[in-house]
C-alpha cells in the first residue's frame, strides 16, 4: 500500500508487515497497535534514525535488503505454505538395545500416511534413519550442508530438500560421521522442520548433552524406549534424571508389568509393544520398520501419535 491510512486497514490481520523507509515516519505517527512480525526495510544503508522509528511502530528490527534479501525470501517462502506448526517428538533410548531409532522411524512412517513428517537423526552411533528407512544412498540435504548456513530457515524449502519416500523425509549425516550440529543450526532446523511438516520425530542419543538438552526443551513429548527388565529400568531412571520430568517410557518386549514399571522410574508408560516379527528383513528390504498397516510398532506408533497434544496413551499392542 502507498499510504499510512492504507496500512492500517490490513495492519492487525496481515501474517507479516515490512514498512519501506519512505513511509516509516509517516505510519509512526498514527500509532498503529503493536503486533509481531513487523519490520522496517531499507534498499541502502540503514541510517541512525532509522532504529528510533524501527522503535516507535513497534518493528522487530531495520532490515538492510543488501544483507537480508535471503532471510526476507524465506520468510515469503513460509507465508506461500501457511500450515499449523507441526508437532516435535523426541524418541531416545532408555537402555542398550531397546530400539529407539527403530521406534522414531516407525512414528514417521505411520505419520507420513496423513501428512508429511521428518526424522532427524542426531544420534552418531546409530544406524542411521536413512538406512532403516530405506533411503540410504537417495540425494538430498544433510546436516553438512546445513553447518554452513545462517539465518533463517524456510519449511517448505527444507521439506523439498531431504532425501523422502513418500511422505517421511530424513535428515541425517553422510559417511563418516562428522561432529554434531552447533546448537544455533540445530534450533533453526528444529523451528523449520516443525513449519514444513505435521510431525517432526527427532532420534537422540543416550545420555545428557548440549544437543539432547535443546532438542528435549522444544519438544512437545519425550519418548524414552525401555526393555522392561531390572537392568533396563536402572538405566531409564538415570536417564530420566535428566529430562525434567518431561519423559514418558515405551515398553518394548516382555517383562515387568507396566504399573510396576511406571511406580518404579516414576513416569508413566504410555505405549507398550512386543517385539515383531520379521522386522529386520523389512529393514533389510529397505521398507523401514512399518511394512504394513498392522503390528504391533502400527499400533504403538498410532497410539503415541493419537496422544501428543492430550493425555498419556496407553497401549498393550
Amino acid at each position: 500500500v502507498a499510504d499510512a491510512a492504507s496500512a492500517m486497514r490490513a495492519w492487525p490481520e496481515a501474517h507479516l508487515v515490512l514498512v519501506g523507509v519512505d513511509l516509516a515516519t509517516q505510519v509512526a505517527q498514527v500509532r498503529p497497535q503493536r503486533r509481531d512480525a513487523v519490520y522496517v526495510v531499507s534498499a541502502g544503508p540503514v541510517e541512525d534514525h532509522l532504529f528510533r522509528v524501527a522503535l516507535e511502530l513497534g518493528a522487530e528490527s531495520v532490515l538492510d535488503l543488501a544483507r537480508g534479501a535471503s532471510w526476507l525470501a524465506q520468510v515469503l517462502s513460509d507465508l506461500a505454505d501457511p500450515r499449523p506448526v507441526g508437532s516435535v517428538l523426541a524418541v531416545m533410548p532408555g537402555s542398550g538395545g531397546a530400539g529407539a531409532t527403530t521406534l522414531a522411524c516407525a512414528l514417521g512412517q505411520v505419520a507420513a500416511r496423513h501428512g508429511p513428517s521428518l526424522v532427524l537423526d542426531l544420534d552418531p552411533g546409530g544406524p542411521g534413519v536413512d538406512r532403516v528407512l530405506g533411503m540410504d544412498g537417495e540425494p538430498g540435504l544433510g546436516w553438512e550442508a546445513l553447518a554452513a548456513t545462517s539465518g533463517r530457515l524456510s519449511g517448505s524449502a527444507l521439506r523439498e530438500s531431504v532425501p523422502r519416500q513418500g511422505g517421511v523425509g530424513v535428515l541425517t549425516w553422510g559417511h563418516p560421521v562428522p561432529d554434531e550440529p552447533a546448537v544455533e543450526v540445530l534450533r533453526e532446523t528444529l523451528q523449520a522442520a516443525a513449519r514444513g511438516h505435521d510431525l517432526v520425530v527427532v532420534d537422540l542419543p543416550r545420555g545428557a548433552g548440549q544437543v539432547s538438552e535443546e532438542v528435549v526443551a522444544r519438544s512437545d513429548r519425550v519418548l524414552l524406549v525401555v526393555r522392561p527388565t531390572l537392568t533396563g529400568l536402572a538405566a531409564a531412571r538415570r536417564q530420566l534424571a535428566a529430562l525434567d520430568g518431561r519423559g514418558g517410557l515405551v515398553l518394548r518386549g516382555r517383562g515387568l508389568d507396566a504399573d510396576v514399571v511406571a511406580d518404579t522410574v516414576g513416569a508413566p508408560v504410555l505405549a507398550e509393544m512386543a517385539d515383531q516379527a520379521r522386522l529386520q528383513e523389512s529393514v533389510d528390504l529397505g521398507l523401514g520398520p512399518v511394512r504394513g498397516r498392522r503390528g504391533p510398532l502400527v499400533r504403538a506408533a498410532a497410539e503415541l501419535l493419537a496422544g501428543v497434544s492430550g493425555s498419556p496413551v496407553r497401549s498393550r499392542a
